[in-house]
C-alpha cells in the first residue's frame, strides 16, 4: 500500500471510532413497541386488547430473556368483578444472586377520571405514556441484555392491575399486580434494588425525586439520580430532593414487602398535569428522545454491577 492510502486508511479509522460510544438501547426501537401498545387499544383488564397485549408481551419476552415467568391470578374487586390479571417477569441471569429489579405497568385506566378533564370521564385511557412507555424502555432493555449479557441477576417486572380502580376509595383495585408480587416473589434473594418506571415517555420529561422514594430508598435515588448525571442526563434527571411528586404507585407495595424501592415519574403531563388519565394520553405527546434517556439510565445501573 502506497503511503498516500495508508494515510487515507487511518484517516478513515479515526474518523470511524472517534465521535459518542454507540449505545446499546435504542429508543426508536422502544418507541416501536410502544406503538405496539398503543394499537391493541386500551388494555384495560378483563378486555379483548388486554388479552391480545398479554400474549404479545409473553411471546416477546421469551424471545429475549433467558427465562419468563408469568403470574396468572383472579382478582375479584370491590364491585364483585372477576379480572383475569397477568405479571411477566423477564429474568436474566436467572442463577445470579446479587439481582437487580427494574418494573412497570402494562395495564392502562378504564376511564377519564381527571379532574380538570371535562370531556366523557367514561372513555378509557389510551395510556401511551401511563402504561406504554415504561414497558416499551424495559422490552428495549431486554434487546439490550439478550445482545449483551449482564453480569448481574437482571428481573424485568410487568405487572398487571396498576391503574384499575379508584386511589382514594378502591385501595385494593389499584396497585393489583405489585402488590400480587409482593406476596408471591420468586425463590431466592431480595433484589439489591427496584426502579419502577412509570409515566416516563413525556416530550418534556423533567425526572424529579418522588417523596415516597425519598422516604423509602434513598440510597437508590442518589445511585440512579447520579448515575443519569455521569451519563449526560443530568438536565431531565433533576436531583432536586422535595421538589417532586409524592405518589402512591407500585413501587409502594414493593418497599412494604422490605425492597428497595423507587419511583422514576414525570407527574407533569401536559399543562398542570392535563394529560394524565384523560383521553389526550396519546401517542403525539411521548417521544423517542425520553425512551432513549431513561433507557440509556437504566442499561448503565446495570451496568456498573
Amino acid at each position: 500500500m502506497r503511503l498516500g492510502s495508508l494515510l487515507v486508511a487511518l484517516l478513515l479509522l479515526v474518523a470511524c471510532t472517534s465521535g459518542p460510544p454507540a449505545r446499546e438501547f435504542d429508543g426508536q426501537v422502544a418507541f416501536g413497541y410502544l406503538q405496539q401498545q398503543v394499537a391493541f387499544g386500551p388494555r384495560i383488564p378483563g378486555s379483548g386488547p388486554h388479552a391480545r397485549m398479554a400474549a404479545w408481551l409473553d411471546s416477546t419476552l421469551r424471545g429475549r430473556a433467558d427465562t419468563v415467568v408469568v403470574q396468572a391470578w383472579d382478582h375479584v374487586t370491590a364491585r364483585g368483578d372477576t379480572l383475569p390479571l397477568h405479571n411477566v417477569i423477564a429474568r436474566f441471569n436467572p442463577a445470579a444472586t446479587e439481582r437487580v429489579l427494574f418494573m412497570a405497568h402494562w395495564d392502562t385506566r378504564p376511564v377519564s377520571d381527571n379532574r380538570t378533564f371535562k370531556g366523557d370521564q367514561t372513555l378509557p385511557v389510551p395510556g401511551a405514556n401511563d402504561g406504554a412507555s415504561g414497558t416499551a424502555i424495559l422490552i428495549g432493555m431486554a434487546d439490550a441484555l439478550r445482545q449483551k449479557p449482564a453480569k448481574v441477576g437482571v428481573d424485568l417486572l410487568f405487572v398487571d392491575g396498576e391503574d384499575y380502580g379508584k386511589f382514594d376509595a378502591e385501595p385494593l383495585d389499584v396497585l393489583i399486580g405489585a402488590r400480587y408480587y409482593g406476596q408471591h416473589q420468586l425463590p431466592g434473594p431480595k433484589p439489591l434494588y427496584a426502579v419502577l418506571l412509570d409515566m416516563v415517555g413525556d416530550k418534556d420529561l423533567r425526572l424529579l425525586p418522588e417523596n415516597q422514594s425519598v422516604l423509602g430508598a434513598p440510597e437508590v435515588v442518589d445511585l440512579v439520580w447520579t448515575v443519569a448525571k455521569e451519563i449526560g442526563h443530568g438536565d431531565v434527571f433533576v436531583n432536586n430532593i422535595g421538589t417532586g411528586p409524592t405518589l402512591i404507585d407500585d413501587h409502594v407495595e414493593l418497599q412494604k414487602v422490605g425492597i428497595r424501592a423507587i419511583d422514576v415519574v414525570d407527574f407533569e403531563y401536559g399543562p398542570g398535569n392535563s394529560f394524565w388519565h384523560t383521553p389526550d394520553d396519546t401517542i403525539d405527546k411521548v417521544s423517542a428522545r425520553s425512551l432513549q434517556i431513561v433507557g440509556d439510565v437504566g442499561m448503565a445501573l446495570i451496568r456498573k454491577h
